[in-house]
């Protein structure tokens, strides 16, 4: 063999083993405000710009964690992953786009956490945008988060197949709605804990669905502060609801259950055109109109 037949044959080898580790995706990267860029392989020494470009080069069941404050714009969850902005500014900044939409498959879970995601609302938000869209996915869990400034919600539930939410610790805020749930197929679950909802159009609209409210505030909506509608089934616990148009509202062939909720301040207080049972420990006070529940849950 001559010598530059051998290396040839040097740099092909090279090549071959070299080409899977080129395309191999991290079960760990990083993104940076300061010095990211989406070129880069996104390790902590040399990390992507953007989510988006971020995403790319995480392995499934992977995660994506932020280095220094930034915005790192909007992007679209296809796998299951984790994108964490602990101890930072972790800011999607979008105007007239979605912030994340999780279009998963459907044995993969999604959590995205310490993010602050702002829509720009009312100045360049329009409608069918929100904050966190869930069309597909097994699972969504959204912690410690402010989501605000969108055209249709802070959070949109739309899926077509079964799956669960998880939202806790979270801000939501200044949108036509700060949880909409709208799934088409089940059985969907969501689970909303120690929220702060306010300055929505309505805080929760719960339809063709299982959403549980406790330990959280809602206030100052110009809607509905929960509202129960095409099927859907409310359970508010340990709640306060107060300073909205209508304290909480239960449509027609829906459920909106109360126990231990303080329905307070508000223009309407119940409006039970649906079943609203009660476990006999709330308090429902200071509204124009009071309203009422019209049947009982059993304490046992």
């Amino acid at each position: 063999m001559t010598r530059f037949a051998f290396k040839l044959l040097t740099v092909g080898v090279l090549i071959l083993f070299a080409a899977p580790f080129a395309n191999a995706q991290a079960t760990r990267t990083w993104v940076s405000g300061f010095s990211g860029d989406d070129a880069q392989p996104c390790s902590r020494t040399n990390p992507c710009k953007t989510f988006a470009g971020a995403i790319a080069k995480t392995a499934a069941g992977g995660e994506i964690d932020v280095i220094d404050s930034g915005g790192f714009g909007a992007v679209t969850i296809t796998k299951a992953i984790t994108i964490s902005g602990e101890g930072v500014t972790a800011g999607v900044l979008v105007s007239g786009t979605n912030g994340i939409v999780v279009a998963a498959g459907a044995n993969d879970n999604v959590t995205v956490r310490h993010l602050d995601i702002d829509g720009l609302a009312p100045v360049a938000s329009p409608p069918s945008i929100s904050g966190i869209r869930f069309t597909s996915g097994h699972s969504l869990s959204v912690e410690d988060c402010q989501i605000y400034g969108f055209g249709t919600s802070d959070i949109d539930i739309a899926l077509t197949t079964p799956g669960s939410v998880v939202v806790q610790d979270t801000i939501l805020k200044n949108a036509p709605a700060g949880v909409h749930v709208a799934s088409t197929s089940g059985p969907v679950f969501v689970s909303l804990r120690n929220l702060n909802i306010h300055n929505c159009g309505t805080g929760v609209d719960g339809a063709s669905s299982n959403t549980d409210i406790s330990h959280s505030v809602i206030s100052q909506n110009t809607g509905f502060g929960l509202l129960a509608e095409n099927g859907g089934f409310i359970s508010s616990l340990g709640n306060v609801i107060s300073g909205n148009a209508t304290g909480v509202a239960a449509h027609t062939g829906s459920v909106l259950r109360l126990s231990d909720t303080d329905i307070l301040n508000n223009t309407t207080g119940i409006v039970a055109v649906g079943s609203v049972p009660s476990a006999g420990n709330n308090r429902n006070t200071g509204n124009g109109t009071p309203g009422a529940p019209n049947a009982t849950i059993t304490v046992q």
